[in-house]
Parts: C-alpha cells; sequence; structure tokens
C-alpha cells in the first residue's frame, strides 16, 4: 500500500465529518487521518487509491487537497 499525503483546506472536526463518508467509501474506514493540530492540516491516506479519487472527494465537499 503507498502513503499519500494532502495538504488541505479542512479545518475543523465538522469539516473532517463532512468528507468522512467519501474517504472511508473510497480507501476504508481506518485507512485516513487529518492532523488538525498543525498547519498545513494533512490529510494522510494509507490505501491502494489514485491522487485523483481522494482529491475528488475533497471537492466534492467544497474543500481543496494538494499533495505533498
Amino acid at each position: 500500500m503507498e502513503t499519500l499525503k494532502f495538504k488541505t483546506t479542512l479545518k475543523c472536526d465538522g469539516c473532517v465529518t463532512k468528507v468522512t463518508s467519501g474517504l472511508n467509501r473510497i480507501v476504508g474506514e481506518g485507512n485516513w487521518e487529518v492532523d488538525l493540530e498543525n498547519t498545513p492540516k494533512v490529510l494522510t491516506v494509507t490505501a491502494a487509491v489514485s491522487e485523483k479519487e481522494v482529491k475528488s472527494v475533497l471537492e466534492e465537499n467544497g474543500f481543496q487537497a494538494e499533495r505533498i
């Protein structure tokens, strides 16, 4: 499995809640996490998924993501 990291515009637990179902659908529960304590807010995904799929889920919910 590959680990992907994204700088995101997620800001709070409410933002994470908005993307939870989509991320769980494409990568599975427990295969992703968001560091809300530090800036930038980094989403780490550990699953066999494309960058495009992850970015699509965030963008569908009004957030931006840039791979780092």
